[in-house]
């Protein structure tokens, strides 16, 4: 089960995306035999009372809820409400916010169980003990799952999936797929939908904290496994376009290089999206990636000022930033770019920097993001110690200084939006590209609108 953030987030704007993570688990809890169901709340947003009536009609052996920082006190209410409904029910908390910040979800007394890191291989061994132990008995040596014992929280170190290959397809079918919008920006394909293809990150950028969920080390499904799921995808569901969501899509060359000859040699004439670096390009790479389907690539660029990229550990020059853009320009890929506002210490000059760079590189879209802080993520501690930030709930921070707080950063960001994608050469090349219906659709639905948070 997913849950939404709440209803007053102003970070939380845009079209909402299957949840793949939870489809990873249910795929393979489904695949050794037990009855999976899944309600994506976060989409659906029904009322608590309507969860409640929905345990009672399954009356389920266990309820899992994935919880990110944003979406805390909502878990909580589930899975409270679960427990009013069905006390002998085993409810089970995975994610982001239960890698990161396990104790806070074990403390409360409706949770009766964490899992830290992915939680496919955790999942279907705590599923398996759940319904067939004693209820007394601990989950003792399943890698990855935190739990109560005699006054005690313990938690067992997770296990990384080293052959993501075993892993099966998420459970797509347990999803309304006709409610979710299957569009994709700059792809002209439809339906288009979401894939995840790798995990873990070798880089250390001090904004980010994926490394305790999915490791250091990056693993990804072999391109046959890949080419399997699109094929699947295809028949099951009519995909046309796909957007891989993954940060470092190019990071392993020669995987990259085979997954476009395999997409180019498959006749399914799909095209796709993905994320990447900047450093992590070449021309010879970007024109095996448009031959195999690629229309476009979505960078995480973060700043214009080279000061800020090495105070947050980004190991990027600006000049290899506009070396990529440059290339995908030259090879016919279009271009999306993404920046964060407000780090520790970035000065109101850097943040005009970064407003400049933007200009200067030219991209098809442009997203700039006020940077919020996550737990467990280097800047986050940082602005705890320090104390220079503002407090947007019981974990995410934004930072506050002598230059700016959360309130002038939204203001900037809405500034910095309008008047780089507002430019007249900008919009008409938006209008050409998605045309002038589906322009006005955008705009009017809010989905062309400024994020808040990254």
């Amino acid at each position: 089960m997913t849950t939404a953030p709440p209803s007053n987030a102003p970070w939380y704007q845009g079209k909402k995306l299957p949840p793949l993570g939870l489809s990873y688990v249910a795929g393979a809890v489904e695949k050794v035999d037990f009855k999976v169901e899944m309600l994506d709340n976060y989409m659906l947003n029904k009322p608590i009372e309507e969860v409640k009536q929905l345990v009672a009609k399954l009356n389920p052996a266990i309820v899992g809820i994935t919880c990110g920082s944003a979406t805390y006190r909502r878990c909580l209410e589930t899975a409270q409400a679960v427990k009013e409904t069905l006390p002998s029910c085993r409810v089970v908390v995975g994610g982001w916010h239960a890698s990161y910040m396990p104790d806070s979800l074990l403390e409360q007394a409706a949770v009766d169980f964490v899992v830290m890191g992915e939680g496919e291989r955790a999942m279907t061994e705590l599923a398996r003990h759940i319904t067939t132990s004693n209820p007394g008995k601990v989950p003792v040596g399943i890698a990855g799952v935190g739990y109560k014992h005699d006054g005690a929280l313990v938690k067992n170190a997770p296990k990384f999936i080293e052959n993501m290959d075993e892993i099966p397809f998420p459970a797509r079918h347990l999803l309304p797929m006709h409610l979710y919008d299957r569009t994709i920006e700059f792809l002209n394909a439809k339906p288009a939908d979401v894939m995840n293809i790798s995990r873990g990150c070798p880089f250390s950028c001090a904004f980010c904290e994926t490394k305790r969920l999915w490791g250091s080390a990056c693993r990804t499904f072999s391109p046959a496994r890949v080419m399997d799921e699109v094929r699947f995808m295809v028949d099951k569901f009519g995909t046309r376009g796909i957007y891989f969501i993954n940060d470092n899509f190019t990071i392993k060359r020669n995987e990259t290089l085979q997954l476009c000859d395999l997409m180019r040699r498959s006749g399914l004439d799909l095209e796709w999206v993905c994320d990447t670096r900047t450093d992590l390009v070449t021309k010879e790479l970007l024109e095996k990636m448009r031959d195999g389907g690629c229309k476009a690539i979505w960078f995480g660029v973060e700043s214009g000022s080279q000061r800020v990229l090495k105070q947050i550990n980004r190991t990027i020059t600006l000049e290899q930033t506009e070396n990529a853009f440059r290339l995908c320009k030259q090879v016919g890929i279009r271009i999306a770019c993404s920046f964060m506002l407000g780090f520790p210490d970035e000065t109101r000059e850097d943040l005009e920097a970064t407003r400049k760079f933007a200009d200067k590189l030219d991209p098809d879209w442009c997203q700039f993001n006020v940077f919020i802080a996550y737990p467990d993520s280097s800047l986050y501690q940082q602005m705890l110690q320090t104390g220079k930030y503002d407090r947007l709930d019981e974990f995410l921070l934004a930072v506050k200084n002598d230059d700016f707080d959360y309130k002038a950063l939204m203001e900037i960001q809405r500034r910095f939006f309008h008047e780089h994608n507002g430019a007249p050469k900008r919009v008409l090349r938006r209008i050409r590209r998605e045309g002038v219906l589906n322009f006005v659709r955008r705009r009017l639905s809010g989905s062309g609108g400024p994020a808040g948070m990254a």
